[in-house]
């Protein structure tokens, strides 16, 4: 096991640090090693004690020496830590990312071995991908909260669900940037950037149009690329799914907040052991295999930091109003005893899903490769392989930016500095349907990020090029000529947004708010005003 510059060797009991033994006794090596087979973790003082003096009784000033011998070994600084943190009066944690991990995953029973990963290039970063089978659909898999390709095949029933996906479809298999054996990255991806490692992934595997298939967390951001690119997604299904991660009045089936920081100082807390099995796999949760197995996926899929960033983001998607605008042959499915995601949200999801169908399956298993998953399996086979991949492409969701200018300095589109920077910076961000109106101009994105981001960029600009703008944002279904302009009724509300902007600010509806979770945008509310005719009053929020 590898950490820093130093090295633990279990087979001989040795530490090297820069190649070279360090000398320590038996009961220091000890509970090195405890601590480092537990990364993340807080360690108590009576649990080091059970385990490396076991039937002896010894003081705290027995631990505290091994613990000062250890940090003399390592040359960590006990004010500073790089390797062991001290959790006053409790315990201690090893929180120096491991570079080799505990032993390689056992191999694949029989013939189920790994498949060979490949890499596709989203943006900067490297996405693993694998492909099995050669079935004449392409589909997609996305596993929720962290993953790990290698990982999958080295449990029986999950390399069984998988190589029956591979049965009837062309399976592709990819972990998320900042998981498995993806790219680590500073910062957990957003929604917009997970959609852009599946467009990277598709197009590395030579899919132009697959059907997407996620797993908890991988519904809500399926859903949303099937809005944005319905010609990409032949069909959509979703297992175990949800809409909205916290408790609302409206949404009552979610966890609140103070529940979602009791799972969160779990994983702060336990990261390394089977955390959160209780719940996502009762079926199996005694069986110490399966704990075994569980326990190596998340800390092979995740580092603790990562860990609890992912869930911290998972909390804010809210997808509610994107959901009513998917227009491809969409599944929703949902085990009835769930304890992880109520079957609840799973129907309410199908319900704002046009024409969508939902099928509740017996059993109290999340995962879907746990329990029953012949029942799971045939459901979407039999859905897979009906649709005939007729989705709208007329129409897609789509962040729209409308820029108005106020004060008399409306400057025309024959103004040429002014025409080729806005073309310049839409260009830079992915804009699209660029049309300049007598006081402004209106544009697409594929992302609400982009679209902010590039809002802001024209705002910072305005001075230098003497005129103020008001900015207003809003996502929603937008209709596609045949020559990619775009127009809809998402133009008239961002239209409307704008008319509420103060020069210089930029606005945005409610439901460009919520999706971007994770992207570090901070915004400022600005009141309740309603965006067309019927009245109705939308929050609206300023990017600050």
């Amino acid at each position: 096991m590898v950490f820093g510059p130093c090295t633990l060797d279990r087979a001989s009991g040795q530490l090297r640090r820069h190649g070279h033994v360090v000398g320590l006794t038996p009961k220091a090596y000890d509970v090195l090693r405890y601590l480092v087979e537990r990364p993340g973790r807080l360690v108590t003082k009576q649990e080091l004690f059970d385990a490396v003096w076991q039937d002896v009784f010894v003081g705290d000033a027995a631990l505290k020496v091994c613990v000062r011998e250890i940090r003399k070994a390592l040359d960590d600084d006990a004010q500073q830590p790089s390797f062991i943190e001290t959790a006053h009066r409790r315990g201690y944690r090893f929180i120096a990312p491991i570079v080799e991990d505990q032993p390689a995953p056992k191999p694949a029973r029989r013939d189920e071995e790994a498949p060979e990963t490949h890499y596709a290039r989203s943006g900067d970063v490297n996405i693993a991908y694998q492909v099995v089978g050669e079935g004449p659909i392409d589909l997609v898999f996305v596993m929720g909260w962290v993953s790990h390709l290698d990982c999958f095949w080295t449990e029986p029933a999950f390399a069984r669900f998988l190589n029956r996906l591979a049965e009837f479809s062309r399976l592709i298999l990819f972990d998320k940037r900042g998981t498995g054996l993806s790219d680590r990255v500073t910062t957990l991806p957003t929604l917009e950037q997970r959609m852009d490692d599946v467009r990277a992934v598709m197009a590395a595997a030579g899919s132009r149009q697959a059907v997407l298939l996620g797993v908890s967390e991988g519904g809500p951001m399926c859903s949303l690329f099937a809005t944005t690119y319905p010609d990409r997604t032949r069909a959509l299904i979703m297992i175990g799914t949800y809409a909205k991660r916290l408790w609302a009045t409206d949404y009552p089936w979610a966890p609140s907040r103070e529940s979602r920081e009791r799972f969160l100082e779990e994983i702060r807390t336990n990261w390394g052991g089977p955390v959160g099995i209780e719940v996502r796999a009762p079926s199996r949760a005694n069986d110490p295999e399966f704990r075994s197995w569980w326990s190596h996926y998340l800390r092979l899929g995740a580092s603790p930091g990562a860990a609890l960033a992912l869930t911290q983001m998972n909390a804010e998607i809210d997808v509610r109003h994107v959901l009513p605008l998917v227009r491809v042959p969409t599944l929703v499915l949902h085990r009835t005893g769930d304890q992880c995601l109520l079957i609840d949200e799973g129907r309410y999801v199908a319900d704002l899903v046009p024409g969508s169908r939902f099928v509740a399956l017996p059993g109290n298993d999340h995962l879907p490769f746990v329990g029953d998953q012949d029942a799971t399996l045939d459901e979407i086979e039999a859905f897979v392989s009906a649709t005939a991949g007729a989705a709208r492409q007329d129409r897609v969701l789509a962040t729209v930016l409308c820029a108005q200018f106020g004060d008399g300095h409306a400057p025309p589109e024959s103004d040429a500095v002014f025409a080729d920077h806005v073309r310049r910076q839409l260009g830079s961000f992915r804009g699209r349907g660029l049309t300049f109106e007598r006081d402004g101009f209106f544009a697409a994105f594929d992302g609400p990020a982009r679209a902010i981001a590039c809002a802001r960029v024209l705002s910072a600009d305005s001075a230098r090029l003497g005129w103020r703008g008001h900015f207003g944002l809003h996502t929603g279904e937008c209709d596609v000529t045949p020559d990619g302009r775009v127009s809809g009724l998402a133009f008239d509300r961002a239209h409307a947004v704008a008319s509420f902007a103060n020069a210089g600010e930029v606005l945005v509806s409610r439901t460009v708010t919520d999706l971007v979770a994770g992207s570090g945008v901070v915004f400022e509310v600005r009141g309740s005003h309603p965006l067309s005719s019927d009245g109705i009053p939308w929050r609206l929020f300023a990017v600050i």
